[in-house]
């Protein structure tokens, strides 16, 4: 599938040069950029595994997966394109096509140690993902895993293939566009190539680029007046709508301190839990206007109840996710890059009874949407454009350095993203999708993110994590399986059952410690 230009957004504009293809990086994109340090990787990914048996031939050799990669190389422009950034990151950086590709570094080949089993893989996975990439080069990487002997359900010979993505190429969405190209709706078509003109391109030379700067920050001001603007008249609509009940501004509060939001650390851990996703939307319908994503914030509160109060870490008010919101329209599905908003939504941590939260959740999710929809998402995402490159890049750096992030109350707890993937089977080099999973990064105040990906007829919870803030991922997997269960029991129950009464007096009275007199 391939990407389509991005000539009508002001960071798209040509060159000085006139035959470039350079493109600037939105400021939304170019976070990612000044985030990123040797303990915060900021890439996002997936794991998926395959069963190669449906391959010609029935196998899948690691030589036949990078021809088949180089074939596909045409349907996204991420793949060949490198980052440049400006001198004292004055202005923005760009995207430029890489003279020096070379696609043998960004597709590996490992094996999982004996016994190859799921923990395994979670071992394996982690530390990928905590390695940062060269950000001299395309950013993503791809590595296909062998071994995978003993885990439970898969058949022999299944490989998986750990993918990493700059957070500042994509998004979500866009990352399940990049995903597409290198993805069939059959087996047979592993040799049918895509369109390919690609052309390496000259890196610009530092004056070109301090041109471009000053030109930037000589239109800033007409840009952050445009944006006020447009926004102006969806803050008058929130106002209405607050003035007359109809959205609450009680959500907009800071969230409860806990171990996830301090400064995190280099090492990661990950897993993931499926759900049946018939199951899920069964669970949605005992609440009237629910939906499959507020059914899964209530599972991931559930689990972090649990987990807190093992620890007797529980806070007294809700804890609080910050769910993305996609404002990809119909003509920026080729567009590199992130286009997101974001709103977020209390997860009824302190709310004992599951189909209780359930409730809890939809009604913060249904208020949050009303106050992203009166001011409009796309407003709210183009607020970025307003903080200049210098100041940002700075502001990122010092963040970092001075450990901030221990020193306040955070905006949100954790990351709930949920990205919806294909319902019908998918094949990779000839190989079938037998299950997708997501990864992706955490950084200083907030050392939990969890990916939901759905894929045929599950739906996958993953998370990654600050190995420090969750040294025991186990213990979180099976807390989200029994967050599901409890809500699934509660949801099922016959009318006729009379509710259990939660008890919050636990949220709301600090546990007493073990020991404790």
């Amino acid at each position: 599938m391939p990407l389509a230009h991005l000539g009508s957004r002001l960071e798209g504009r040509e060159s000085l040069e006139g035959e470039s293809r350079m493109q600037q990086l939105s400021a939304q994109d170019a976070t990612f950029v000044y985030l990123e340090t040797p303990h915060t990787p900021m890439h996002i990914g997936s794991v998926a595994i395959y069963d190669p048996s449906t391959a010609p031939g029935g196998f899948v050799r690691f030589k036949d997966i990078l021809q088949f990669i180089a074939s596909r190389l045409g349907g996204a422009r991420s793949f060949r394109q490198r980052l440049v950034r400006v001198p004292f990151d004055l202005d923005h950086p760009y995207w430029i096509e890489d003279p020096e590709f070379d696609i043998e570094f960004h597709v590996r080949h490992i094996a999982l140690p004996k016994p190859g089993d799921w923990r395994q893989l979670c071992i394996q996975v982690a530390r990928l993902h905590a390695r940062p990439m060269d950000l001299t080069k395309p950013l993503w990487e791809f590595t296909v895993v062998e071994g995978l002997d003993n885990i439970e359900g898969l058949p022999p010979g299944c490989f998986a293939l750990v993918s990493k993505v700059h957070h500042a190429a994509i998004d979500g969405m866009s990352g399940v566009e990049m995903s597409s190209a290198v993805h069939d709706l059959s087996p047979d078509a592993t040799g049918v190539g895509r369109p390919d003109d690609w052309a390496p391109e000259n890196m610009p030379k530092v004056a070109d680029l301090l041109a471009r700067s000053y030109f930037n920050n000589l239109v800033q001001p007409m840009r952050v007046m445009e944006t006020i603007g447009r926004s102006l008249p969806g803050m008058a609509k929130l106002g209405v709508s607050v003035g007359k009940g109809d959205v609450s501004l009680s959500g907009a509060r800071p969230a409860p301190k806990t171990r996830f939001n301090g400064k995190v650390s280099a090492h990661r851990v990950w897993d993931a839990v499926p759900f049946p996703l018939k199951e899920v939307r069964a669970i949605k319908d005992a609440v009237p206007g629910a939906t499959v994503n507020d059914v899964i914030l209530t599972i991931v509160g559930g689990a972090l109840r649990t987990y807190l109060s093992d620890k007797d870490e529980l806070p007294r008010d809700t804890m609080t996710a910050m769910a993305p919101i996609s404002v990809r329209g119909e003509g920026d599905k080729g567009a590199l890059g992130n286009q997101v908003s974001a709103m977020v939504v209390g997860l009824g941590t302190q709310v004992e009874d599951p189909l209780e939260r359930l409730r809890f959740v939809h009604g913060e999710a249904s208020n949050s949407k009303a106050m992203t929809n009166a001011v409009g998402a796309k407003n709210l995402a183009d607020y970025s454009q307003l903080i200049p490159s210098g100041l940002a890049g700075l502001a990122a750096r010092l963040y970092t350095r001075v450990g901030a992030a221990n020193a306040h109350a955070p905006v949100y707890n954790c990351v709930v993203t949920n990205v919806p993937g294909s319902r019908v089977p998918l094949y990779f080099a000839g190989a079938r999708m037998l299950a997708m999973y997501g990864t992706a990064p955490v950084f200083d105040g907030m050392g939990l993110i969890c990916p939901v990906y759905s894929y045929g007829d599950t739906i996958a919870v993953s998370f990654t994590a600050d190995r420090a803030m969750l040294p025991d991922p186990d213990a979180f997997a099976d807390a989200l399986r029994a967050s599901f269960e409890a809500l699934r029991g509660r949801a099922m129950q016959p009318p006729s059952v009379p509710p259990v009464v939660g008890n919050d007096n636990a949220a709301k009275k600090p546990r007493q410690r073990k020991g404790a007199k």
